[in-house]
């Protein structure tokens, strides 16, 4: 019988989902290998032919270590909680649990028609209330721990509380807020409740602080860097501004130097780790606190009132209006400093604006607020800014320096303020430039001081020649040592990375779990995780501004008590997910001792570059921390990350006609006559296009516009323009897997994927080369079969040719496969079965080893095969790869070329063990040679062993 994909495809994935032929077990001999995908966001349009790209080489690299006798996990799930789902449910007004679940089904099924070996018992689905119970219970082991910078390592807060109760906040070395309090185990003792919650929030891993963040009011939330683009929303195109809000974040900026040293330690591309790098930021320098000139009325009062709160409990991370504190990595430029810029986000902008400078301070930061932050970071030409009107002074040589904003400034950078330094930066250069600002050469500031009093003697000020003489470390540490014996200044390092806002103002999203009391945050009781969504009446923001869960009916704390609103942002679930696919089922732990102690970490990861500085950096921040309360293993999450390509579509174009008036008509032109018309260019449906031919009567029926449509075709046809894009349902140039494994099959698919070209490129789709993976199907279907199509294979000797052959292949896979180059395994398989259909190979042995090496791509095929060749194991899952033979690729003869007088004549098999004479004795006693020679008599024999034979007559 002919090669029936159909239904031999459904016979086998109904037999691996029956005999759960996937599943891994914890408990196993053999060594263990961990394959994991990003797993998807199901949305509503399905899987198309790009998204499936890593899931198969993974799958492929899967299935190969199994035949290579590991115990593999390779599960799949869905990241199942966003903001996609919670507009559709505003705009429908349907559940997001119901459209998640209609989703996730329809992608469940589009997986298993592609025959991926998942362990389906272990999938996970982030918004699952079993699977967030345990992203909640990791939220409140955050809650309860801090930062020990003795230990370099998280510890429980309870360890905290033991410090303040024996020595107070002294000797304290911790990662928390600026404006901890010092004080005594007395003080500590006498501290109420509140305060004591108060003050153990300033070094929590989770924390409560007022952060400016990415509002959009069309959406109601808080948006993420990566999700605005241009100053709007990446979903809906709706504007972003900067706001300043109370919001959840999480100290990642205590694991930045364990965060660095470990991408040292990876298998990682290096573009990603540079990426990382280049997020955390690590910036050695010195903080500089620059005083406050306060401006004066004219009865000589100050202007400006420090209006700041001293109750502890209320006021969290504000200091005394009394300096500004400034992060610079060149403090030797301290004395070529010529103004301070503050971001216009900045919390002291408002008290340091003067009422004549207030309206231009109030319209530059209604501006800001239009940019993202990462817009503000990336736009190095524009020069901007404002004047507040107040002064700051030089803590170096007491010069009065005046006082900007500017949106180049970011609040979460260093301190949000910044020393202008025109003489030895470009953009400051440019910035007093424009605004007409003094540019301070060292050697002015050096002749300035020259002529006053000697500052030096009061031991205050210095000059510039302070550091004269010195190299550059020399003038460094010698300046940070005079900072600090001052009390104006340190060594610091500093961090671009800072800490991560976790609250979303969401329905679709986590519940935190946490409630309210006297204004400040408690966690609900473990064993009452987990904290469910409740049922809202729509998914909207409250009509006085709270976030959605600010609907919930008597939803409160012990019926008293009110819950935090915000939900977790969608990082929070894929950010551990995979310890919870080691051990699922497990109702009482997020995975257990034994589960973690096998598996340990992903040995293989594959997915997108786009989550280098969101995903990926939060997983391995999250496994840091989990590792040092003793919870895992190990340090690093993922043992080598691959990034595929993205498979880009391949757009199609018909040309319509306008008339003289520009109106379009309904005629349209073929792409090769085009020029010699006025048209409009359209996208259209690749999927009623074949060899860039148009269907034209699928293009009448696709919309109804174009049921009438008329054509100018070149040679009878409809050619259309071609253009490679990114696949995208706009441009009309999706397809769907669907369409092609109903088609061709999914072993074709899977082979197609793959030879597209390297897995980390990107490259366009074109269906067109589909059809010849479907022919080499065929072919090696034709292998085990004779003219009449029954299986037809023999019990014999294999031959040398069949020996090398098969030989080559397993050698050739074995290495791609290793290395992650499946597409010239494609080829190689092609001209495997080429080979041996030209030596008419029906050999048992031969073609049952080329089963199983061909299996991690086509597994379909080879378990039917492998059943049709007598193995009654049931799969070949877990048959052993062939063993390699390098003997049978040693060539042992060689057809020599055979030329008379420079002239090829023939070629002739000879053993490579011939000497030279043997050789001559053999080429002159061939009768053929012999009727070239005409009896002539050779003057000379020209050989070369193993290349060529010349006979000179």
């Amino acid at each position: 019988m002919d090669y029936q994909f159909k239904e031999i495809e459904q016979k086998w994935q109904k037999h691996w989902a029956e005999n759960q032929t996937f599943k891994a077990d914890s408990k196993s001999d053999k060594p263990k290998y961990y394959v994991l995908d990003m797993f998807p966001y199901p949305s509503g349009a399905g899987l198309h032919v790009g998204h499936p790209l890593g899931y198969i080489a993974s799958d492929v690299f899967s299935r190969y270590k199994r035949l290579k006798g590991f115990n593999v996990l390779h599960p799949m799930g869905y990241d199942s909680f966003g903001l996609p789902a919670e507009q559709y449910a505003i705009q429908t007004g349907q559940h997001p649990a119901v459209t998640t679940k209609a989703n996730i089904d329809t992608y469940r099924r589009q997986l298993d028609q592609i025959g991926f070996s998942f362990d389906w018992s272990k999938e996970v689905r982030t918004s699952d209330a079993e699977y967030y119970k345990w992203t909640q219970w990791i939220f409140m082991r955050l809650f309860n721990s801090w930062y020990n910078l003795e230990t370099d390592k998280a510890e429980d807060i309870s360890t905290l509380i033991e410090k303040f109760n024996a020595s107070g906040s002294a000797g304290i070395r911790a990662v928390c807020d600026e404006d901890t309090q010092s004080f005594l185990p007395s003080d500590w003792a006498n501290f109420t409740s509140e305060e004591k919650q108060a003050e153990l929030l300033k070094y929590r891993l989770t924390y409560l602080k007022e952060s400016t963040v990415n509002w959009c009011p069309a959406l109601g939330t808080v948006l993420a860097n990566d999700e605005v683009i241009g100053g709007f929303s990446e979903r809906g195109g709706y504007p972003v501004e900067q706001k300043k809000m109370m919001q959840w974040s999480m100290r990642i900026t205590a694991y930045a130097d364990r965060l660095l040293r470990g991408l040292d330690t990876i298998d990682w591309p290096e573009p990603i780790k540079e990426m990382q790098r280049n997020w955390i930021g690590k910036s050695v320098g010195a903080s500089v606190k620059f005083k406050i000139e306060r401006p004066k009325t004219e009865d000589g009062s100050l202007m400006i009132e420090n209006h700041h709160s001293e109750d502890k409990t209320s006021d969290i991370g504000h200091q005394a209006l009394d300096y500004i504190e400034v992060f610079t990595t060149r403090v030797d430029t301290i004395f070529g400093v010529s103004y301070l810029v503050l971001a216009p986000e900045h919390e002291w902008v408002a008290e340091l604006t003067t009422d004549e400078q207030r309206p231009a301070i109030e319209n530059y930061i209604a501006q800001t607020k239009k940019k993202s932050e990462l817009d503000r970071m990336a736009d190095t030409k524009t020069v901007s800014g404002a004047f507040t009107g107040s002064y700051v002074i030089n803590p170096a040589n007491n010069e009065r320096l005046p006082l900007w904003i500017a949106d180049y400034v970011l609040a979460g950078y260093g301190t949000g303020a910044v020393m202008g330094v025109p003489s030895g930066d470009q953009r400051d250069f440019a910035f007093a430039t424009h605004f007409n600002l003094p540019i301070i050469q060292v050697s002015d500031a050096q002749k300035n001081l020259d002529q006053q009093a000697d500052p030096t003697k009061e031991g205050k000020y210095i000059n510039s020649g302070f550091i004269n003489g010195l190299n550059y470390k020399e003038a460094v540490a010698k300046l940070n040592n005079w900072l600090e014996e001052e009390g104006i200044g340190k060594a610091k390092v500093n961090y671009r990375m800072r800490d991560a806002i976790f609250g979303r103002q969401r329905y679709w999203g986590e519940p935190i779990p946490v409630y309210f009391k006297d204004g400040l945050p408690y966690l609900i009781q473990e064993e009452e995780l987990p904290l469910v969504l409740p049922e809202i009446d729509k998914y909207l923001p409250t009509e006085t501004g709270e976030p959605p869960l600010g609907r919930a009916e008597n939803w409160k704390y012990h019926g008293k008590y009110e819950y935090e609103l915000s939900t977790m942002p969608g990082w929070a679930g894929s950010s551990w997910y995979w310890y919870r696919y080691m051990d699922a089922q497990n109702h009482k732990e997020f995975v257990s001792k034994e589960a973690v102690n096998y598996w340990k970490d992903v040995d293989l990861y594959i997915g997108g570059s786009e989550h280098a500085t969101g995903h990926l950096l939060y997983s391995r921040f999250w496994n840091k921390f989990l590792k040092d309360l003793g919870l895992v293993q190990e340090e690093e999450p993922f043992k080598k990350l691959i990034n595929q390509g993205m498979i880009q579509g391949r757009s199609n174009f018909v040309y319509r006609l306008v008339d003289e008036e520009g109106k379009a008509t309904n005629t349209f032109v073929s792409a090769g006559l085009r020029n010699e018309y006025k048209t409009i260019t359209l996208h259209v449906d690749v999927n009623i296009v074949e060899n860039d031919v148009l269907n034209v009567d699928k293009f009448k029926a696709w919309r109804d516009e174009y049921a009438n449509a008329e054509f100018i075709l070149e040679n009878g046809k409809y050619i259309c323009g071609v253009e490679v894009e990114k696949m995208s349902k706009s441009k009309y140039n999706v397809v769907n897997p669907d369409v092609l494994i109903a088609q061709y099959g999914a072993d074709t698919f899977r082979m197609y994927e793959m030879f597209l070209g390297p897995l980390e490129q990107s490259k366009p789709w074109n269906t067109n080369g589909i059809e010849g993976v479907f022919k080499f199907l065929r072919k090696f279907w034709r292998l085990f079969h004779n003219d009449a199509w029954e299986f037809s294979v023999v019990d014999a000797e294999p031959s040398k040719a069949e020996l090398k052959a098969l030989h080559k292949i397993i050698k050739k896979v074995q290495d791609d496969v290793e290395r992650f180059s499946f597409n010239t395994s494609v080829s190689s398989f092609m001209i495997a079965v080429n080979e041996l259909t030209d030596l008419k190979c029906k050999n048992r042995s031969i073609l049952q080893d080329l089963v199983i090496v061909l299996s991690p791509y086509a597994p379909h095929i080879c378990e039917e095969l492998w059943s049709l060749l007598g193995n009654a194991a049931g799969t070949l899952s877990y048959a052993a790869y062939p063993v390699f033979n390098a003997a049978y690729l040693v060539e042992d003869e060689f057809a020599y070329p055979i030329s008379i007088n420079g002239k090829m004549k023939m070629n002739l098999n000879l053993a490579l063990t011939l000497d030279e004479q043997q050789v001559r004795e053999a080429v002159l006693s061939n009768t053929q040679i012999q009727g070239y020679l005409e009896d002539k008599e050779p003057k000379k024999i020209i050989f070369v062993k193993g290349k060529i034979v010349n006979i000179v007559v």
